[in-house]
């Protein structure tokens, strides 16, 4: 069986199609079989407040299609845009490789995957602004 296999903590919350669902006491697995189910760990959620750098202004915008926030077709050219930035600035092999995977899932509606692409860039973007003293 193919798809998005979950392992959850105990009291872990995920996003699933728009309903919040809390895991019991036990850790346990959940196989999502659905192709584009739309799944946010909120623990992995960035909250607006956090939002404060470009990936995780892009990350932010892409999760709020993912919860449903936001109109994935509006939304889908301003993502590419944004995307496009952040292309100008992480220039090395595995940032593009990165983007692409990003843009790709965006233009199939996979918006799960396009975030889950985008975060990639989240520790490497740290790193270029602890550089830069930010």
């Amino acid at each position: 069986m193919s798809g998005l296999v979950l392992k959850l903590a105990p009291k872990e919350r995920v996003l699933i199609n728009g309903a919040v669902i809390e895991n019991g006491d036990r850790r346990s697995r959940l196989s999502i079989v659905t192709p584009d189910a739309n799944i946010l760990r909120l623990r992995d959620a960035i909250h607006p407040e956090e939002a404060t750098t470009p990936v995780r202004r892009v990350c932010y915008a892409a999760q709020l299609v993912l919860t449903g926030d936001a109109n994935p077709d509006e939304s889908r050219l301003s993502l590419l845009r944004r995307i496009e930035e952040l292309s100008q600035v992480f220039t090395d092999p595995d940032s593009r490789a990165c983007l692409t995977e990003a843009t790709d899932a965006l233009v199939r509606n996979h918006h799960y995957r396009c975030l889950k692409a985008l975060r990639t860039l989240l520790p490497r973007e740290d790193r270029l602004m602890a550089a830069q003293g930010f």
